[in-house]
């Protein structure tokens, strides 16, 4: 019951949280929108072209998503760690592991709104060239799985920012990696194999985005997925990647309270 009652009281305070920002979220309900229309239109040159619409707003919803939902968790954490807030959870009974997934709920949730406000304006876009949005009910396997992959990866940032300083860095330049190499806007099969290869095995959101395009724009069936690793892949790359957050994250967790430097400035 410890577990739990600490576990809801995480999702609602995220939530209070959530609410009390809605200026921040409306904020960024109008940016990412935008962002995606202006990448569609550098990458067409001045136009929002048909073919380009579709394939950039589904690694741009992935994008978005894991923006928002990595950020929220990690600046969380970070500001209770420069507050003094985050020791005072060590004398209680409550495990860290429900303050850490309680978070990350909440989160999922934050980020949902902005990825949708994408959505939508790409499915606008696209209606309005004379197209129409797919849907197709086997891309909530992808999504589930860039869902569980982000969270592996805010919890391996959460740890790493106990034991070292400065490392919101990382944050920022992910971002850019995630864009750049992470199949987001150009399908990893269109890059070198050792880049492709590397971002399907330690990106989160790369399987799922390729997985999407497979099937929302190829018409194959999660058995058949034409690109990356196939379904295993999708499945077990956010597995291995929430392990290793788990893992990692202990770990660190561990050393931080060994060195007595958990409320670190």
């Amino acid at each position: 019951m410890t577990f739990v009652r600490g576990f809801a009281a995480e999702v609602g305070k995220g939530l209070l949280t959530l609410l009390a920002g809605w200026r921040e979220v409306l904020l960024e309900m109008i940016t990412s929108p935008l962002f995606y229309l202006l990448i569609v239109l550098f990458m067409g040159r001045g136009q929002l072209r048909a073919d380009l619409l579709l394939p950039v707003l589904l690694g741009m919803v992935a994008l978005t998503f894991i923006h928002e939902q990595v950020n929220r968790v990690f600046w969380g954490y970070l500001g209770d760690i420069q507050s003094g807030v985050l020791e005072q959870t060590y004398l209680t009974p409550l495990p860290s592991a429900a303050s850490i997934l309680g978070r990350q709920v909440a989160a999922v949730i934050a980020a949902v709104p902005a990825a949708l406000a994408v959505l939508a304006t790409g499915a606008t876009a696209i209606t309005l060239q004379g197209g129409r949005l797919p849907v197709d009910a086997q891309v909530i396997v992808p999504l589930a799985s860039i869902v569980l992959g982000t969270c592996g990866l805010a919890l391996i940032l959460c740890g790493l920012t106990l034991v070292f300083k400065r490392i919101e860095i990382i944050t920022q330049l992910s971002v850019a990696v995630y864009a750049i190499a992470g199949g987001t806007l150009v399908p990893l099969a269109a890059m070198p194999v050792p880049i492709a290869d590397l971002s399907r095995l330690v990106v989160p959101i790369a399987p799922g985005i390729e997985a999407m395009r497979d099937i929302l724009l190829g018409g194959h069936s999660l058995a058949t997925l034409p690109t990356g690793w196939g379904l295993g892949w999708l499945l077990a790359q956010p597995l291995l990647i929430t392990v290793a957050g788990v893992l990692l994250f202990n770990r660190l967790e561990n050393l931080a309270r060994h060195r007595g430097t958990l409320g670190r400035p």
